[in-house]
């Protein structure tokens, strides 16, 4: 999930101590010897052995939870994992993670017994500066927070429940807190700002990855990643990086509202073309479009759709050279297509804004709707304002995920952890990589794509997610540098509701079925 930031921005998605010291002796204490001692003669004893800080071993605890009928009996791993330094001096970073690999009746993981059958899922969210908590006890882990079916309600605490929903059953997972998110932490000495870039992001995860499947012996296992959000983004990277760097190949990857180029969503030529169609659905969703669009949802993204890459985008290119009939024409289309007032759009010259959107479309309700989804509706206390001051649609979840990945690892997973765990944080995130433009990694999925052309790609869209509007991700693939042979490896699939669709029961339930297709395709 992405953090969050000021509505008028389409973006996308810290500790320290005191350095540790050798214990240094001076030549005349490490060499004394008696006159007579030969150098052979020097007992080992007789050397201080440097001493290395010792690795905490991650808490096992086990569980089971019922998917399709069927019971699946896992053993889950919570710890951290350490990154080490090129040279192999130290310590740079402790990543936290979960692993739930699924047991046999003999209650060994099947993995143990035939690595090469059971794929393993490595699972992050996006921000940057989000933990993994989303996905974990949202969307594919084997428990989630039980809320409202539709996930409409607000909702402080909810409890957590088995999730029959989970991937599971076909696959190990994996959870990873990238540095600085949940309970993952630079090392003493080490400077944040060095994990916290597009690339020092990818390379740090993808160092984990690779040391994971070392320890864990799965390097014979059918690999996939899952992201979500800026998860697209350390995805792609991921594609790219792990098979250059480590020759390790992945099977597939499975972007869940992930974005690959911030231009495809902001700019308002681009972001505004890309954007419509999601206003469509969701205006659609609020009973706000006329009669004809309001009978057919899929008309009705269709044609915002066409009339988005054709009209519009050449009114927006002529800008202030459009003809004032046109300008009134395409006024006119975009309040049909977005349930928003004609005026308003006009003033607003052409660009429909998202924070303009989320503030006007149910403005006579006195409502605002959510940005990760646009099905989530609040009161509007600030109605003099042209954009919200909070996201209902995160606000909603917020405490119910905080508190439930709070209770969970520390009761269930057995993690006793005192410092605060991070489900989101404002890490101080660097785009120096991109020398000053926008984040843009469709070359590195192509690249990925090209090297392995067994890698498959899975794109989950919701159809009212006005944070990565479906829209832009397409956008990208269309975009992508691929032989035309390889766009078979390419699916999309799309959900009723927003950013995290997994919240919706009906779109859970999807999602399941299309990443288990997924998965089990050859």
């Amino acid at each position: 999930m992405n953090r969050p930031h000021p509505l008028s921005i389409l973006l996308l998605l810290c500790f320290f101590g005191l350095p540790s010291f050798a214990n240094d002796k001076s030549a005349s204490e490490e060499g004394a010897k008696k006159p007579d001692e030969k150098k052979e003669d020097a007992k080992p004893a007789d050397k201080k052995p440097e001493e290395k800080a010792k690795e905490e071993k991650p808490k096992e605890s086990k569980g089971s939870v019922t998917i399709g009928g069927q019971e699946v009996k896992y053993v889950a791993k919570t710890g951290t994992l350490p990154l080490l330094k090129e040279d192999g001096t130290g310590e740079k970073a402790s990543v936290f993670f979960v692993y739930y690999s699924v047991v046999g009746a003999d209650g060994k993981p099947l993995a143990a017994t035939d690595a090469g059958k059971r794929p393993i899922t490595f699972c992050f969210n996006g921000g940057p500066g989000s933990s993994a908590v989303w996905l974990h006890f949202g969307g594919l882990g084997p428990k989630k927070i039980e809320l409202d079916p539709q996930g409409l309600n607000a909702a402080p605490h909810a409890p957590v429940v088995s999730n029959p929903n989970s991937i599971l059953d076909v696959t190990d997972l994996v959870f990873i807190d990238p540095v600085g998110t949940g309970a993952s932490r630079p090392a003493k000495g080490e400077k944040g700002e060095q994990f916290w870039s597009v690339n020092g992001d990818i390379e740090s995860v993808g160092e984990f990855i690779r040391s994971f499947t070392t320890r864990e012996q799965r390097w014979a296992s059918p690999k996939y990643l899952c992201g979500e959000s800026y998860g697209g983004v350390r995805g792609a990277g991921l594609c790219d990086f792990l098979q250059s760097k480590f020759g390790l190949y992945l099977d597939g990857f499975v972007s869940i509202s992930g974005v690959l180029n911030f231009d495809a969503m902001g700019g308002d030529v681009l972001g505004a073309i890309n954007s419509l169609p999601s206003y469509t659905a969701t205006a659609h969703f609020h009973k706000k479009l006329p009669s004809d669009l309001q009978a057919d949802r899929t008309k009705a993204i269709a044609e915002a759709t066409t009339f988005a890459q054709g009209d519009y985008a050449l009114a927006l290119l002529k800008g202030s050279t459009l003809a004032a009939t046109d300008r009134t024409r395409v006024a006119e289309k975009l309040a049909r297509f977005t349930g928003l007032d004609r005026d308003l759009i006009e003033r607003a010259h052409l660009v429909i804004r998202p924070g303009l959107f989320f503030e006007n479309l149910l403005r006579k309700e006195g409502k605002i709707i959510g940005r990760f989804d646009g099905r989530v509706v609040s009161e509007d206390y600030e109605q003099l304002q042209n954009r919200p001051n909070f996201d209902p649609s995160y606000t909603n979840i917020y405490g119910s995920f905080s508190a439930a990945a709070n209770a969970s690892i520390r009761g269930d997973l057995g993690y006793e952890w005192d410092l605060p765990y991070h489900i989101l944080t404002d890490v101080n995130w660097s785009y120096k990589d991109f020398d000053g433009e926008s984040v843009n990694v469709e070359d590195r999925l192509a690249r990925a794509m090209q090297n392995n052309t067994r890698l498959r790609v899975l794109f989950c869209l919701g159809h009212c997610d006005l944070a990565v509007p479906a829209a832009s991700t397409l956008y990208s693939i269309d975009h992508l540098h691929i032989p035309d042979d390889l766009r078979s490896n390419i699916s999309v699939q799309y959900y009723e509701a927003g950013h995290m669709m997994y919240l919706n029961q009906v779109d859970a339930e999807k999602l399941r079925r299309d990443i288990v297709a997924f998965i089990q395709t050859k």
